[in-house]
């Protein structure tokens, strides 16, 4: 079984005394509705699991419910056996999404007290925008994500006290020794190929098949295509999600790496408004992850976004190298030079960062250069930018440099990611090997309270 740092959370709120009902939101096949029903199972005598997309393409017994009364007789049903009381007696309703009228109805399950319930679902930042009445009070939202890697060492074999050791190497701006960094670093690099979808992952551990994962990644790539089609259809709008979806692996390779509207039609005088809608829909399920130009880097970051400019990556990393090198691993695995990772490095920095609840924006100004990442640093009031460096010339970064030296940004410091083992600080920047991604984290409460 993956351990997933989410478990704890869901645990610790399915036992305190809130009786809000928690909302486990995130792209399909991440493992939400697995780890829930591990914890659920585990917590409770009686767990129930209702799969509203598995009704809709059954019998449809809970499609056309719109009170409680209706519910509770209906579930009763297909579980009477198993329905007792609140203490002890789980509900959980995966893919809410699917029967938005359930959002609504949470609030009522809330104050019924009959059943504790639980709730996912994949779309839901889509869904709730049109949903009339959200449970205001009644729910909480947690965002979740496929495996990072610090998870997914642990996958590998690392313990708790291993992490432990590492983070502590890192809290103190201290190396690892050649040995450790070499396993890490090995290991940093099936991430890359690999990613941390669960089934991928499992699929990796259990066979070290590159056929079996490349198989894997493109079956979840093909589904993520056929729900924007669904949306499409479903919203009566001629979108091109997939279209702008295909394009992000190939924008990566580009010097400035951003969407530019033109290029998604082929088409000179495309405004970027015009696809609002494609990337909300790409933003809000969860495939894509969304950092926004900002070319005055002060203290919260969101007041300075430029909402015009705008990159995107995929959701896992193992899904681009998939696009990006197919079957061919040796590019990665062997650092061949004639190979340029930089996108790659690029989109596992973005994955991890956002899997730890940071808001990500870049810098970009046209005097001054671009530097890859900012995120709002919280704790000194402050901004923290972070460049990666996939090749040799990780001490070269002009734009980084020029952003340090203007007073009025008030920035404390900076880091530079690479594949050097060494720790070393010049200044106000700190140079720190790829893997200490993992333990950035700049403190942003990322749950959402209703």
């Amino acid at each position: 079984m993956l351990y997933r740092k989410i478990g704890s959370y869901i645990e610790e709120h399915l036992k305190s005394d809130s009786d809000k009902i928690l909302l486990l939101e995130g792209a399909r096949q991440i493992g939400k509705s697995y780890i829930i029903r591990d914890v659920g199972k585990r917590l409770y005598d009686n767990f129930i699991e209702v799969n509203f997309v598995e009704d809709e393409e059954g019998v449809k017994m809970f499609k056309d419910i719109h009170s409680t009364d209706e519910f509770y007789m209906t579930l009763s049903m297909i579980a009477g056996d198993k329905l007792d009381k609140y203490d002890n007696t789980l509900v959980f309703l995966d893919e809410i999404q699917q029967y938005p009228q359930y959002l609504t109805m949470l609030k009522f399950f809330r104050q019924d007290k009959r059943y504790r319930f639980i709730a996912s679902g994949s779309l839901l930042g889509i869904t709730l925008r049109s949903t009339t009445s959200i449970p205001i009070g009644s729910i909480i939202r947690k965002q979740m994500f496929q495996l990072d890697f610090e998870e997914f060492i642990i996958a590998n074999g690392f313990s708790q006290d291993a992490i432990s050791f590492i983070k502590d190497k890192f809290t103190k701006r201290e190396s690892l020794s050649e040995a450790h960094h070499n396993h890490l670093i090995d290991l940093f690099k099936r991430y890359l190929i690999v990613g941390g979808m669960p089934d991928v992952v499992n699929s990796y551990l259990e066979t070290h098949n590159i056929i079996k994962v490349r198989d894997l990644q493109n079956s979840i790539k093909t589904m993520y295509a056929d729900d924007a089609s669904k949306y499409e259809d479903n919203n009566g709008r001629n979108l091109m999600v997939r279209r702008v979806y295909d394009m992000i692996p190939s924008q990566m390779e580009n010097k400035k790496k951003r969407i530019v509207a033109k290029d998604i039609r082929d088409k000179e005088g495309d405004r970027f408004d015009r696809y609002k809608n494609e990337f909300e829909y790409l933003i809000s399920s969860g495939i894509a992850i969304d950092v926004h130009a900002v070319s005055n880097p002060r203290f919260p970051l969101v007041e300075s976004v430029q909402k015009n400019l705008l990159k995107l990556y995929l959701n896992d990393v193992g899904m681009l190298t998939s696009e990006l090198y197919d079957k061919n691993v040796k590019s990665i695995i062997d650092d061949v030079r004639s190979i340029n990772l930089g996108s790659v490095y690029e989109s596992v920095v973005a994955q991890e960062l956002k899997s730890h609840g940071c808001r990500l924006f870049y810098y970009d100004n046209r005097n001054k250069g671009e530097v890859d990442f900012l995120v709002d640093d919280f704790s000194n009031s402050s901004v923290l930018p972070i460049e990666v460096k996939s090749g040799r010339d990780y001490s070269i970064h002009s734009a980084l440099n020029n952003l340090l030296s203007t007073p009025e940004y008030n920035i404390k410091y900076a880091f530079v990611l690479s594949n050097e083992r060494e720790v070393k600080q010049k200044n106000n920047i700190y140079y720190l090997p790829i893997y200490y991604v993992m333990f950035i984290n700049t403190n942003e409460i990322s749950d959402v309270y209703f």
